[in-house]
């Protein structure tokens, strides 16, 4: 799972942008198809083992505690009559908020700002691991006729539909045990993303509504993702699919509710079928780096006409509008991304996710992983160096914006205008040597 790194980056997706902490992405097999319900998941740290209480400052706790609780419950109160007032049913919020919880831990990991970044290929390696494509083989066979119906119905091949599963619970096996209900009311509540959990706990309340799970099984990450894969409960609304026909979306116990609900969210997000996610390539002598970019599209004809090859020799697929991506900068491989990528990027709005997704159907289906080397020897920038880099572009006048510590695309651009100034490749990639030319006097 990505847990972490799911809040942000489905909420910034939906917003946009892309988390910092849990791609807790996890990692069984047999030859018989999975039973319609899943054993309870394990543990994780989402809930902990806390008490349901609002932390409190040191020496005051009794009373603190009492008054984060007597806040708690008026917020609940006040929501009550909101989700009445759009309709949802009085049993509905009985099941709901009799018992709710509010969750410290829940809170701990939204506040968390990691200080430490890894690599692309720290990423990858940690993702698409032997394991990873050794069980996904055998999940793929399991589930065949499952995700057969759903390539024949919206187009995605099975092979990432069953990337993504892999990525997001490890096939079923961990994907969260956090009451939804609960950690959106108590996300709602703290007030930091107050509009955005309002929505999806709303969202979760006409789930629970319609009768597709029962509140006790409506469990996810800390951050309100819920199922095998992984849907906000707002995506859940709109592409959650009931494929076996027994009147409820479940995508929780039901491999066919899965499996389809998957395959529908990547239709509608723009995924086209017949046409591969991307491919490597290899790049012409001369190559202008700075046009590595979300940016600059153009047909793979028109990349072809430039010197652009697949590392493989073979044509490149057929794209109206390519992307090169170089996740590594010059120094790493580089993909030519099409618009399947993109739909992918949708799902979790993270190029190493996205990235990783692509890799690891490619290998499910017996393909290679990545050819290129990584350029293992370069280190990832700390969150504070990257404050040093943001502010030692902005002093020299190549703007980043404010110096948050986030690489985007203003800091890239920056840097980019940097690079071509002393005549380096403007790959826009932030390194500790950059870091180092950049703070001399």
């Amino acid at each position: 799972m990505h847990q972490a790194n799911h809040f942000f980056s489905r909420f910034n997706r939906f917003a946009l942008l892309g988390t910092s902490t849990a791609i807790a992405v996890l990692l069984a097999s047999c030859a018989s198809a999975p039973s319609a319900t899943v054993p309870n998941p394990p543990a994780s740290s989402a809930t902990g083992s806390r008490p349901a209480t609002a932390p409190a400052a040191p020496g005051t706790a009794g009373a603190d505690d009492a008054a984060a609780e007597q806040r708690f419950a008026k917020w609940i109160a006040d929501f009550r009559t909101r989700a009445r007032a759009e309709g949802i049913s009085d049993a509905t919020l009985h099941s709901a908020f009799d018992q709710v919880r509010y969750l410290p831990r829940v809170i701990e990991l939204d506040r968390a700002q990691p200080e430490f970044t890894r690599t692309v290929w720290d990423y990858l390696d940690n993702a698409v691991t032997p394991q990873r494509v050794a069980t996904g083989q055998d999940k793929l066979l399991q589930v065949r006729a499952e995700a057969d119906a759903a390539a024949a119905r919206y187009g995605v091949p099975p092979a990432v539909v069953v990337a993504i599963w892999g990525m997001e619970s490890n096939y079923g096996g961990n994907y969260g045990n956090t009451p939804v209900i609960d950690a959106l009311a108590t996300l709602g509540f703290e007030g930091r993303r107050e509009d955005w959990a309002k929505r999806e706990l709303l969202a979760a309340l006409k789930i629970l509504d319609s009768g597709d799970i029962a509140r006790d099984r409506m469990i996810g990450s800390w951050a309100g993702a819920m199922g095998q894969t992984q849907f906000l409960p707002s995506n859940f609304l709109a592409y959650a699919v009931d494929a076996d026909g027994d009147g409820k979306r479940d995508i929780w116990g039901s491999m066919p509710d899965v499996v389809a609900s998957t395959a529908n969210f990547l239709s509608r997000s723009g995924w086209q079928a017949g046409v591969p996610w991307g491919v490597e390539v290899r790049l012409p002598q001369g190559f202008d780096y700075g046009r590595a970019d979300t940016s600059v599209r153009q047909s793979s004809a028109q990349w072809a006409a430039e010197g652009l090859r697949a590392i493989d020799e073979q044509p490149l697929p057929e794209f109206a509008e390519a992307t090169v991506l170089l996740p590594a900068g010059a120094r790493g491989p580089a993909f030519l991304i099409g618009p399947n990528f993109r739909a992918v990027l949708r799902y979790n709005n993270s190029t190493n996710y996205a990235l990783a997704v692509g890799l690891l159907a490619q290998r499910l289906g017996g393909g290679p992983g990545v050819q290129a080397a990584w350029p293992r020897d370069l280190p990832a920038l700390s969150r504070s160096q990257m404050v040093e880099l943001q502010t030692a572009l902005n002093q020299r006048g190549f703007a980043t914006g404010t110096a948050d510590g986030v690489m985007g695309p203003a800091t890239r651009e920056g840097l980019r205008r940097y690079q071509r100034s002393v005549g380096l490749p403007a790959d826009g990639y932030p390194s500790t040597e950059l870091l180092q030319r950049l703070q001399q006097p």
